[in-house]
């Protein structure tokens, strides 16, 4: 099968520089390999997702020239493909109830792994005590997950350490980002995930997911991020300014800059692109 990469935005507010940089890595991996590049709209939060951003991060993406080998897809639509992966994972033991809350577990005296959330330590895993469920977890069990990611090189994960039995649906919300983003890779045949350096650690229990349900695991390359002058990286939740795409040549320019491709000189959008694909190909190939 042929090379297929993907953008996965988040409709949460418009592109911020950040996002361009892991659009523009992606979409440089696809053309550098002769491959697809496709669009998801990860829209699955109801509450925080709103649809004048889908708009708009697709208007941003137009005219930096950034545009998808096909029809941009939306996780909304998808509900039933994540239920059935669930129910997969129910059926073989792979689930179980939990009646924690965020504030239980964090007075639980709960490690913080490395992805910055706490470790859930078990509290549920044999019966939540009559309680009725506020989410459903993955029973890891004594899991451990190797990959090589094209960047960052071989890691080991033993994920009852790393996260412990994670989130998959809360009984007050959608299915986790985790699954659904397993689910929809396998879907539309990603190859390769090309994406920021801070989803590094959450990586191994997609890799997890992918193998209980018998799907396919793609290849993995994790850029770096961009930061904030506080050192933070630069996100939509600390009010990251959108980016101005009527410069497109600039704002291409500036991400393939961070993304350590040099300072390409081409005067358009298409140039740049161009350029940038040559060098990125001599350095990823």
């Amino acid at each position: 099968m042929g090379y297929v990469g993907r953008f996965a935005p988040s409709p949460t507010g418009p592109l911020h520089a950040g996002s361009i940089v892991a659009a523009l890595a992606s979409w440089l991996d696809a053309r550098a390999h002769g491959g697809r590049w496709l669009v998801r709209i990860d829209d699955l939060d109801t509450q925080r997702c709103d649809p004048a951003h889908t708009r708009t991060i697709l208007a941003q993406l137009d005219a930096l020239q950034l545009r998808p080998d096909g029809e941009v897809t939306y996780q909304q639509a998808r509900t039933a493909a994540y239920a059935a992966a669930f129910a997969q994972l129910e059926a073989a033991g792979h689930t179980f109830g939990c009646a924690c809350s965020r504030k239980t577990l964090a007075e639980s005296g709960a490690r913080v792994g490395a992805s910055g959330e706490l470790v859930y330590p078990g509290t549920c895993r044999q019966g939540t005590g009559g309680r009725e469920p506020r989410a459903w977890r993955a029973r890891v069990g004594d899991a451990v997950v190797r990959l090589t990611d094209r960047a960052a090189g071989q890691q080991t994960e033993h994920l009852a350490e790393t996260c412990g039995d994670f989130v998959l649906k809360r009984a007050d919300g959608p299915y986790s980002y985790h699954l659904a983003c397993v689910v929809d890779d396998a879907a539309t045949g990603v190859t390769d995930v090309v994406r920021g350096a801070d989803l590094l650690a959450v990586t191994p229990r997609q890799i997890w997911l992918a193998t209980q349900l018998g799907l396919p695991v793609p290849r993995y390359l994790h850029v770096p991020v961009v930061l904030a002058a506080d050192g933070q990286k630069l996100s939509k939740q600390t009010g990251a300014a959108a980016v101005d795409t009527r410069n497109a040549a600039a704002v291409l320019r500036e991400a393939a800059r961070h993304l350590g491709l040099g300072e390409q000189p081409g005067p358009t959008a298409s140039e740049l692109l161009s350029q940038t694909t040559a060098v990125w190909a001599a350095q990823w190939l």
